[in-house]
């Protein structure tokens, strides 16, 4: 039967090469490509991103109203809050790639961060002061820091190279799918009688613990028959991740890599917390009950967009893809910096959805592309708290330039910033269209495997 399940798995290998072969040679990529990625850990994993963003996605849009307007904070402490949150995150982040590659087991810290996040999320729901939310994201920060590297590594090699780009963006378009699904169903609780922003919070755990479930039965260890369609990837050559540390390691990662994270950063300096986006739109007249449907209809652009984006890399490589994502950043900026009316507010929330969709799953193919394969985790490690760091002062330079000097200033120089970070990845070296500088597949193995794989 083991036999008969190899030999299965080796046909399903074969096919998969060869229709990603001929959508190569042929310069498309339709429908039965997506579809052919729709298995394994591409699915799963998408899935358990969609039940987990719908938790935190009850409780983010609400957060800024509930900061400032019940708990009686400031947009300046708002700001600490997301840049404290996002900057945490990024400094775990390093160290779980860098652990994953060195347990060579990917799963069991993926396991652990939606496990942390998803238990500790809903006690916001009994926060009294604006300290309180401070520390619980703190703790569903260090969650999400646990898991997103091991998480992403564990994608890149599931699949093929060439396809990359389209399986991060079927994985970030299932993420913004939860992230429509988690407001409409805030939206719906707060329409029923006598629902108040707390009951929200407390509920939000359910779907969070229904996507731990998914990910401990259904997601595989790459190597034990994971692969999208069927492929198993095979084992690579390069060297395992050793050394002092995951600091003491980054210089194994190369020049090119790191060139690309300081242009990430300059970017990042001009992207704040989204905090801010819904705290405009109600200044500029929309309603506390229409921002959970604002921010679900924001998702739903970033969801169409995704899959799109990544095909797009795939195809034409993905610097082109990054840099059109940061102009599109920089016009909605300028937008929201001289909006007047509401319904502005409703376009430029689809428009910026666009940024996300050129970005997103293009950064994490040029990262896994960059990245020795026994290095990957330590990679997206990097490339996570890179851009995790770069939030703290950014959510609090953006509060300070607000509260100070108005949102129109903020805006515009996190636009400004987003231009310069654009003619500077232009003078970085990348890949090019199916360019692969590491074997694809997991690191070697020792004899231990995960108990939860």
């Amino acid at each position: 039967m083991a036999a008969a399940e190899q030999q299965r798995q080796a046909r399903g290998a074969a096919g998969g090469a060869a229709d990603h072969g001929a959508a190569g040679a042929g310069g498309g990529s339709g429908p039965p490509g997506v579809a052919g990625l729709m298995r394994g850990n591409v699915l799963w994993l998408s899935v358990v991103s969609l039940l987990n963003d719908a938790s935190s996605e009850m409780i983010y849009p609400l957060l800024p109203a509930f900061v400032l307007q019940v708990l009686g904070a400031g947009p300046a402490f708002l700001g600490l809050i997301e840049g404290v949150a996002e900057a945490t995150s990024s400094l775990v982040k390093l160290g779980g790639g860098w652990l994953s590659d060195r347990l060579r087991r990917r799963k069991v810290l993926a396991v652990w961060g939606y496990g942390i996040a998803a238990l500790l999320r809903p006690f916001i729901a009994v926060a009294t002061q604006p300290w309180h939310v401070l520390g619980i994201r703190f703790a569903d920060r260090v969650g999400k820091g646990v898991r997103t590297a091991p998480r992403d590594a564990l994608l890149a090699e599931s699949v093929e190279p060439g396809v990359r780009g389209t399986a991060f963006g079927i994985h970030r378009a299932a993420d913004h799918a939860g992230a429509v699904v988690g407001p409409l169903i805030a939206a719906g609780l707060l329409l029923l009688p006598a629902t108040r922003l707390r009951l929200v919070f407390a509920l939000a755990a359910i779907p969070g613990l229904l996507g731990v479930l998914v990910l401990v039965v259904r997601v595989r260890e790459p190597g034990r028959g994971a692969a999208a369609g069927g492929a198993v990837a095979p084992e690579p050559a390069a060297a395992t991740s050793s050394g002092p540390g995951a600091a003491g390691a980054l210089h194994r990662l190369g020049g090119r890599f790191l060139r690309l994270m300081a242009v990430l950063v300059l970017f990042t300096l001009g992207n704040a917390s989204d905090a801010f986006l819904l705290l405009r739109a109600q200044q500029l007249g929309v309603s506390l009950a229409l921002i959970p449907i604002l921010w679900a209809a924001f998702h739903v652009s970033k969801m169409s967009w995704s899959v799109p984006g990544g095909m797009l890399a795939d195809r034409h490589g993905p610097r082109r893809s990054i840099a059109a994502g940061w102009l599109v950043y920089a016009a909605a900026y300028a937008g929201f910096a001289f909006a007047g009316r509401e319904w502005q507010i409703w376009a430029l929330f689809l428009f910026y959805g666009l940024f996300y969709g050129l970005t997103e799953a293009p950064e994490k193919a040029l990262v896994a592309s960059l990245a020795p394969a026994g290095e990957r985790g330590l990679a997206f490690g990097a490339y996570h708290s890179a851009i995790g760091l770069a939030a703290l002062p950014a959510s609090v330079m953006f509060g300070v330039l607000w509260q100070r000097f108005g949102p129109e200033t903020a805006f515009l120089t996190g636009g400004a910033l987003a231009l310069a970070a654009a003619v500077a990845l232009a003078l970085v070296s990348v890949p090019g269209k199916g360019e692969a500088l590491a074997p694809v597949g997991p690191p070697p193995r020792g004899e231990a495997e995960s108990p939860t794989s």
